[in-house]
């Protein structure tokens, strides 16, 4: 594991569209389909990093409670399977099952998605307005494996704002965790 920080994608970038297959669904979903009208969190993640294994239960429970407000969350894994098997769909759709999430966990396999994103790491987290405008990127929260307990604090407060109709604070702090694993 290389201890790697987001990348931090301009704020008001349009968000990149895509198509992937969901292994929860497992057919293909468009941005365009699934996104909100209110805000949509895009959070690149993978099933064997400790950083996204730390936060796991609490991205389920925090997406449960704001998909009551409309607010969209999707996954995505770009991890290469070459080198990380266990990052692949079949087990993606294991851990999808096993967390409950209640979201789609899409599959990148050409790493083209996280490329356009410029992803880095895993958690990476994006939020975007009802405009699909950045509005947010960066850290779940500031605690780290073995070191806190997840709250999803500076997430919540992006999307508390974007509920709201009010503009997020620009002080975000980068999300830190595993290397996105390249081909």
């Amino acid at each position: 594991m290389a201890l790697t920080l987001s990348n931090m994608m301009e704020l008001g970038t349009k968000a990149p569209d895509f198509s992937l297959y969901d292994t929860v669904s497992e057919q293909n979903v468009a941005l365009s389909d699934i996104k909100s009208n209110v805000a949509t969190v895009i959070v690149f993640i993978c099933n064997h990093c400790p950083y996204v294994k730390h936060l796991n239960s609490k991205l389920v429970e925090v997406a449960n409670e704001y998909l009551k407000h409309d607010v969209k969350f999707i996954a995505i894994s770009s991890n290469s399977v070459e080198t990380h098997p266990q990052d692949g769909p079949e087990f993606m759709i294991q851990v999808a099952e096993e967390q409950s999430y209640p979201f789609p966990y899409l599959y990148d396999e050409t790493q083209e998605v996280a490329k356009a994103y410029k992803a880095e790491c895993t958690p990476d987290f994006f939020v975007f307005n009802g405009n699909m405008e950045c509005a947010y990127r960066g850290r779940f929260d500031e605690t780290r494996p073995n070191k806190g307990v997840p709250t999803g604090s500076d997430l919540t407060k992006a999307l508390d704002a974007l509920i709201v109709g009010e503009k997020v604070s620009e002080d975000q702090k980068p999300s830190m965790g595993c290397n996105i694993k390249w081909k």
